[in-house]
């Protein structure tokens, strides 16, 4: 069985709260508090920087297609379904790489040009194992001796330390799946429950002996115990991508000492390709770090090695299942409108919410009203007891304070007339509306700064006003430093930055949503997260993992 591996390493936000920097970092994660943070500066939102004039051979001109008013190409998905509808429905995928000659990513963060000169405007990043279709002959060798290729549908990319034309490369072959965007989550998740060493390797069991104390002991409690805690949770949620029909229990698999069929550059021992995780400073220990209690780490494939399961990370470091448990994230999503409601309705925000009915001026219990539904009302409200209630379709009254009304715009904007996507986003109510154009389209429920309205330069709160995004990533690691405990987590998905260390993300650690809860940033529940990333603009070109473009893309009315 020949064992892709996975994707990732993004920026890591480290200014107060939520800053940025593109540096790589040992394991690069986010604290859940801080993730929750989303502050002060994002350096993958890099500003643009000036163009160079393309040169030499190569495929056409990066900015042959359509290009915005600031002169940024533009990807346009044409009349091919879109990767990821708003109904949940998955289009498209990337295309067969039919291509004789590609270029592939051997970074975290592999850059894409306007044109090929490294100080040209930067569009984006490839990310390692991605590949890119290209001409036969680069198109210049600025600052690149081994050349600029034009890739598709537009920029450049310098084969040189982060990417390469051989396409046998270990990097390319290690990690040739891609984050899996038609499922809710791209990989699979797990949260530290027993601290343990992140290995550099797929250690032989001698190995691991020789690292874990008490391992022994720590394994036989956790093979034979079938709670949370134990191997028989959810043992099938690391089988993803395989067949568990095919697959020994994780009793079996120690017993008989299995181990998966492994490509050469994964034998068990030998250090995974790459380095990219930073971790490695020399081979004389297979243990480069320590995976902490309450570390997130997203997870692109699990191995065998000796009859244990390892999970691999998306930085090609290793650390036991048994350490870890699995995280699937909310099911909770949003409703089209009008498919699934329409205007006016509710969204139940907390649990054990009822429904009432009035006899002689008092209110009655009649219905509860599951959390998170979508209440169709008749726009007729009243005080009960001081207290304002909407009157629900069947007859019902709701409290406002328990149910977030949705109405539609009353003044249109500007962006909404001209026909833009864009998504209005109401704090008190912990409310996202999406509009093409005039016609709402969607409403969730989100988490936004824990301090609701207060100063955001001062406090946890989201930062109101009018934005664009501008940067978005299909998933990205954010550092947060924050006061306490830190949680860290890796590789968010569905990153959208509308402002200097602020963005719409999916939470996967939290369910939570309809309350405030982040340090600034907009949590999304991972399926909203998902769908809303494929239906703004700028859109990500398929194979890319990261799409920068200031300016023109979707508009966020963050508001009180």
């Amino acid at each position: 069985m020949t064992t892709p591996l996975a994707t990732q390493r993004q920026s890591s936000l480290r200014s107060r709260r939520c800053g940025t920097a593109l540096a790589f970092v040992a394991v690069a994660v986010l604290s859940i508090e801080g993730l929750a943070a989303c502050r002060r500066a994002d350096a993958q939102n890099t500003k643009a920087e000036p163009s160079a004039a393309a040169s030499g051979p190569g495929l056409s001109s990066a900015s042959a297609g359509p290009v915005d008013s600031s002169g940024v190409p533009v990807y346009e998905e044409g009349a091919e379904p879109p990767i990821v509808a708003l109904s949940g429905k998955s289009g498209k995928r990337d295309k067969p790489q039919t291509s004789s000659k590609r270029i592939g990513a051997l970074a975290m963060l592999t850059e894409i040009r306007q044109n090929p000169s490294p100080t040209a405007r930067l569009l984006g990043y490839l990310r390692a194992g991605g590949t890119a279709e290209v001409g036969d002959a680069p198109a210049g060798r600025e600052g690149c001796p081994g050349g600029w290729y034009r890739i598709q549908p537009f920029g450049f990319v310098c084969n040189g330390s982060t990417a390469t034309l051989d396409m046998n490369h270990d990097v390319i072959k290690a990690l040739s799946r891609r984050p899996d965007t038609e499922a809710t989550l791209p990989y699979m998740y797990g949260i530290v429950r027993k601290p343990g060493p992140i290995y550099a390797v797929l250690p032989t069991r001698e190995q691991a002996q020789g690292t874990e104390s008490n391992l022994a002991k720590h394994l036989d409690k956790w093979l034979h115990s079938d709670d949370e805690n134990g191997a028989g949770f959810r043992a099938d949620y690391w089988l993803r991508w395989k067949d568990p029909s095919k697959v020994p229990s994780p009793l079996e698999a120690w017993e008989q000492k299995r181990t998966d069929d492994l490509p050469p550059f994964l034998q068990l021992g030998k250090f995974f390709p790459g380095n990219l995780s930073g971790l490695v400073k020399d081979k004389s220990t297979i243990a480069v770090g320590q995976a902490k209690h309450h570390n997130g780490f997203a997870i692109f494939d699990t191995l065998l090695a000796e009859g244990r399961r390892y999970a691999i990370t998306t930085e090609l470091v290793a650390v036991p299942v048994d350490r870890l448990r699995p995280i699937e994230g909310s099911r909770f999503h949003g409703y089209q409108i009008p498919e699934e409601i329409d205007f006016p309705f509710a969204l139940i925000r907390v649990e054990g919410v009822w429904g009432f009915k009035s006899e002689k001026g008092k209110l009655v219990k009649a219905k509860e009203l599951p959390r998170r539904s979508a209440v169709k009302l008749t726009g007729k409200q009243n005080f009960f007891n001081g207290k304002l209630h909407f009157e629900t379709a069947d007859g019902l009254w709701v409290l406002d304070r328990e149910a977030s009304r949705l109405d539609p715009a009353k003044r249109m904007p500007a962006w909404g007339k001209n026909g833009e996507r864009w998504m209005d986003i109401n704090v008190t109510k912990q409310t996202l509306v999406a509009y093409e154009g005039t016609k709402p389209v969607f409403a969730t429920l989100v988490s936004t700064g824990e301090a609701g309205l207060g100063d955001p330069e001062k406090t946890k709160s989201t930062k109101r006003g009018i934005f664009r995004i501008h940067t978005k990533h299909i998933s990205a690691t954010m550092n947060s430093d924050v006061t306490g405990e830190e949680f860290e987590l890796q590789d968010i998905p569905y990153v959208q930055y509308f402002e200097s260390g602020y963005a719409l993300h999916a939470a996967y650690w939290h369910d939570d949503f309809g309350k405030p809860r982040s340090h600034g940033c907009i949590n999304l529940a991972p399926e909203d997260a998902r769908r809303l990333f494929f239906w703004t603009e700028p859109k990500v070109p398929p194979g890319w993992h990261s799409v920068l473009r200031p300016l023109t893309g979707s508009v966020l009315f963050v508001h009180p």
